[in-house]
């Protein structure tokens, strides 16, 4: 297939008629695990499939994005070449290899599906995926289909077969795939390959990006042996690190290891998930890219890691949130973004793809966020509380970023009383949001606690005037007379689950009055058996269409605020029921549906943080 040939329809992404098994249109998103190496990762389906793979880099242009167009996105799989199989997945214990375990007429197979973390030898600089097919009992017949379609399906690309195996080749990206069993080019672009395992049988598929020039090299099985023990030990080696040792602790370890996953090495930075366009509801619109690192999510990923011990990857994250505030711009919006790069660029262009059809037909897919330029005054909080969390248990301080963090928080000072967009990033407008006044004042709190700790040269009596202020107003104006009740934004009486963080940012006491009746407030107005809203769509339109679903980190929210307020035996019910929405893995996305199917991009860091900080402080209440 030529460079300047048009890239050819994938019917084949979805083999029927032509000798392979059919494989169902779109996976349900929770029937998923994900691998990856530190750099980037892969989306694996139930069904042997990997639907979602961008590299070199999270943030990349798609090789396989069937999970967003089964006929145009592209895919690699490996599944049973006969009828009237199941299958099942598990991760290895304290790893991230994922394992696809085929049971079929005539035996049981499997495949191992891992990547290389970027320090564990040469070989990873190269983002090596293995997919290792293995047959456990039996005779097991394999297809395994590598239909790889460059720049989100836009980029057209050439193959060709080697000694050792194939080569794809695109303008800006060139992949080479390993193998030692006959393949041969199918539909003009693909490469396809059947191989029938005996029990205690092997082979191997390694996907590498490979510079111009290069062919796939042979990987003999030490090679392979090598690299899955290699893996195996890095991850299991991370995870001792680990010094949570309460309730829950597989999920809590689940939830680390995938946190690890999300994490781009180069910069410490985390994304807020590996995915684009997953929709907040199938065939509706609410789709979007998180592939991005958001100044939100800060506060948080310190405080689960801190808490979990660990304090390298911790570090490295404040290093990435130091050179922001040290490079701020001067802009209508404040000198931070809302959320930046993985490699902490700000220009982040959204764009529409008209040629992917999206999940089951939820239009648009989108890449790059628009939202990026956003006045949303809590980030502002959030950074300040990293700064706070990472000083006093982690990296302290220095004094030329102190500095800096001066300069933004005097920014601050001078604009909180404005209205904003808020925390969900809605395009209805601004509004004076409590929650981003709430988060104003854990700013100047968490400055003036930092400058005292320290003994660090600050204007005190100044900060704590605002600080008093904003805490004045947001109890004069926040909060709801008639319905008891702080609200979302001033002057209406809609409730919100971002003032669920109230008490855990130390804004109000758990046990105070008003907040019980707010927690009263919204476990009647937006709880639904453990599932929480983010807010009442039609009593606060949000300017977007479709109907909004439950939040799975506000899930988690909600169980921190009823044990804090000594309501345990309520948070552990909750807890647990929320345990059980989790995907066979251990993985969350980011909401729940009305059937209980996870959507939104998945998996969702902000969901697996929320998760951890809601078991450590649980089990430190239960005692």
């Amino acid at each position: 297939m030529a460079l300047d040939e048009p890239a050819g329809r994938a019917a084949h992404v979805t083999p029927g008629g032509t000798g392979s098994p059919p494989r169902v249109r779109y996976l349900p998103i929770a029937e998923h695990g994900l691998i990856g190496d530190l750099h980037t990762a892969a989306l694996v389906g139930t069904d042997g499939t990997i639907d979602w793979y961008c590299c070199p880099r999270f943030d990349s242009p798609s090789v396989f994005a069937a999970i967003l167009d089964a006929d145009r996105g592209g895919l690699f799989r490996i599944a049973p070449d006969r009828d009237g199989w199941n299958s099942k997945q598990l991760y290895l214990p304290d790893t991230n290899v994922l394992i696809t375990r085929f049971m079929m007429p005539g035996g049981v197979g499997e495949v191992q599906d891992f990547m290389l973390p970027r320090c564990t030898g040469e070989a990873a600089r190269r983002h090596r995926m293995i997919r290792r097919v293995v047959a456990v009992r039996g005779q097991v017949p394999f297809v395994v289909d590598v239909a790889p379609r460059f720049d989100y399906g836009r980029a057209r690309h050439e193959v060709a077969l080697t000694e050792h195996g194939a080569l794809f080749r695109s303008r800006e990206l060139v992949l080479g795939l390993s193998a030692r069993c006959p393949l041969e080019i199918v539909d003009g672009g693909d490469v396809r390959a059947r191989i029938e395992l005996r029990a205690g049988e092997s082979a191997t598929f390694v996907l590498d990006r490979v510079e111009p020039g290069e062919v796939p090299a042979a990987c003999s099985d030490a090679d392979i042996a090598a690299g899955f023990d290699a893996t195996v030990k890095f991850w299991r080696g991370w995870l001792r690190r680990s010094r949570y040792t309460g309730r829950w602790r597989e999920m809590v370890h689940r939830s680390a290891l995938t946190l690890k996953l999300l994490t781009y090495a180069p910069t410490g930075a985390i994304v807020a998930a590996p995915t684009t366009s997953l929709p907040e509801e199938v065939g509706g619109a609410r789709n979007w890219d998180y592939r991005y690192t958001w100044m939100r999510d800060a506060a948080f990923t310190l405080y689960a890691l801190l808490r979990l011990g660990f304090t390298e990857e911790a570090g490295s994250f404040m290093q990435w949130l130091e050179r922001r505030f040290r490079h701020a711009a001067d802009r209508e919006s404040g000198p931070l973004q809302i959320m930046y790069g993985i490699d902490g660029r700000e220009n982040l262009p959204e764009e529409e793809l008209s040629h992917l059809e999206g999940y089951m037909g939820s239009a648009p897919v989108r890449i790059g966020n628009g939202a990026a330029t956003q006045l949303q005054l809590d980030i502002y909080g959030e950074l300040m509380d990293s700064v706070y969390l990472c000083n006093k248990y982690g990296r302290p301080l220095y004094h030329d970023g102190w500095l800096e963090l001066i300069r933004n928080l005097e920014w601050l000072i001078d604009h909180w009383d404005q209205a904003d967009e808020g925390i969900w990033e809605t395009p209805g407008g601004r509004r004076d949001y409590t929650y981003s006044r709430l988060m104003s004042w854990v700013a100047v709190e968490r400055a003036i606690r930092v400058a005292r700790q320290r003994g660090l040269p600050a204007d005190i009596i100044r900060w704590s005037a605002v600080r008093d202020r904003i805490y004045n107003q947001i109890m004069e104006r926040g909060w709801h007379p008639a319905r008891r009740t702080f609200a979302q934004h001033y002057d209406i009486d809609v409730l919100d689950a971002s003032l669920l963080l109230m008490p855990l940012c130390k804004f109000i006491a758990p046990t105070d009055p008003r907040w019980l009746s707010t927690l009263d407030a919204i476990s009647a107005g937006l709880v639904s058996d453990s599932l929480v809203y983010r807010y009442d769509v039609e009593a606060s339109p949000d300017g977007l269409a479709g109907q909004e679903a439950t939040f799975s980190m506000c899930s988690f929210w909600w169980v921190e605020a009823p044990a804090r307020a000594g309501r345990l035996d309520e948070a552990r019910l909750a807890f647990e029921k929320m345990l059980t929405y989790a995907n066979h893995v251990g993985l969350y996305s980011e909401e729940i549906g009305l059937t209980g199917e996870q959507l939104g991009n998945f998996p969702q860091a902000f969901t697996h943080l929320a998760l951890i900080s809601a078991a450590y402080n649980l089990d430190r209440q239960l005692g």
